[in-house]
């Protein structure tokens, strides 16, 4: 599939092309064999999705030779044009990225959010999130409220990022 977002069409993803990678895992997804199941994949797979290819990549990191992408979901945050609490959300903003964490590992007048094991990022469009669930190893479409509740309270705090 050709990642519409990787070739600068911002708006151009729809939902029956994000549908195409329900169910995959990320070694379906990623050409250069990074999938280990106790890693993370979220950001990995929002950035093979559009295309993302900056920080720690697949390609740094797996064995393959195929389109490099961003690994690490606090690497995204910092690079989105804006950032802010999920409720706070403009209107406008229909299509963006959704984080999920601590609420204290988000520092939103830096833009940055810290290392942690509790990180998840997915790819809001169409009213639905789209992102890898590490517990099912393969990728999901869930409702905002659903996604909100990927971990539990305290690491629960929902954030949006317009994309970078």
């Amino acid at each position: 599939m050709t990642n519409a977002l990787a070739r600068g069409d911002v708006g151009v993803i729809t939902p029956p092309q994000l549908d195409s990678y329900l169910g995959k895992s990320i070694g379906a997804i990623c050409q250069n064999g990074y999938e280990s199941s106790h890693d993370n994949h979220c950001a990995h797979f929002v950035s093979h999705v559009l295309g993302y290819k900056f920080g720690v990549t697949c390609q740094m990191m797996g064995s393959g030779k195929g389109p490099a992408a961003t690994l690490r979901v606090q690497d995204l945050f910092s690079k989105c044009k804006s950032v802010g609490v999920w409720r706070l959300r403009p209107a406008s903003l229909s299509t963006c990225l959704v984080f999920i964490t601590r609420a204290s590992n988000v520092n939103l007048a830096a833009k940055t959010m810290s290392t942690g094991q509790r990180q998840q990022v997915g790819l809001l469009v169409g009213g639905f999130v789209w992102h890898y669930s590490n517990k099912q190893h393969q990728v999901v479409r869930e409702t905002p409220s659903q996604f909100a509740r990927y971990y539990p309270s305290p690491d629960n705090a929902v954030f949006y990022g317009s994309l970078p």
